[in-house]
């Protein structure tokens, strides 16, 4: 099991990262809160990892936060509910927003998020509501990074959005609204987060 990373970020391409460790580059998904507050490549930065082996395949997750890490665990543990949609739950809303969402029952919150639909959205308030205590005040509010963004941001954060679970029309209608000149793909990809959840 491998449970925490140190080394040097080599790469950020949401939502894939690179971290070098001993001269090994261990490659990771990360969700969009981890991503945002990132230090610039090139330099240290420690995450605490999610190792998952499947029949077919091995995966390395990465997050800043405990908080993350456990509630991207909990979420795995709602029937239906697998890696992709609980990154795409912890790049949509913080840990504290979903927490609140979950005690107060918001249906029709959670199901603005990609990949949740009613049914899953209500197994995860019965589920989950127990779970959640405490993620409210762990995780710091995030910034995004604009050191070492990419040379095309816009298209980066094209990617990422479609990754996450979006349709590519609705993709490229986000980007095109809240993109400005000088975002980082970071920056585009969290106001187009909030403008699909409504924020």
């Amino acid at each position: 099991m491998i449970g925490r990373l140190r080394g040097t970020l080599v790469s950020k391409q949401p939502p894939w990262l690179m971290v070098e460790v001993g001269g090994v580059g261990y490659e990771l998904e990360a969700p969009m809160s981890t991503i945002y507050d990132l230090p610039a490549t090139g330099k240290e930065v420690t995450l605490l990892t999610h190792y998952a082996v499947k029949e077919d395949s091995v995966a390395l997750y990465g997050f800043l936060h405990e908080a993350e890490r456990t509630l991207f665990r909990n979420l795995q543990k709602v029937s239906g509910i697998g890696a992709k949609i609980a990154l795409a739950v912890l790049s949509g809303v913080s840990t504290g927003d979903f927490a609140r969402l979950v005690q107060a029952g918001d249906v029709v919150a959670l199901t603005k998020i990609p990949g949740i639909g009613k049914k899953t959205a209500e197994r995860m308030v019965v589920e989950l509501r127990d779970r959640v205590d405490g993620l409210g005040t762990t995780l710091p509010g995030a910034h995004p990074a604009t050191n070492g963004a990419p040379l095309d941001p816009a298209g980066e954060a094209t990617v990422a959005l479609q990754q996450l679970g979006y349709k590519p029309a609705e993709v490229t209608r986000l980007v095109q609204k809240v993109a400005a000149e000088g975002d980082s793909a970071e920056a585009i990809i969290r106001k187009a987060l909030r403008a699909a959840l409504g924020n």
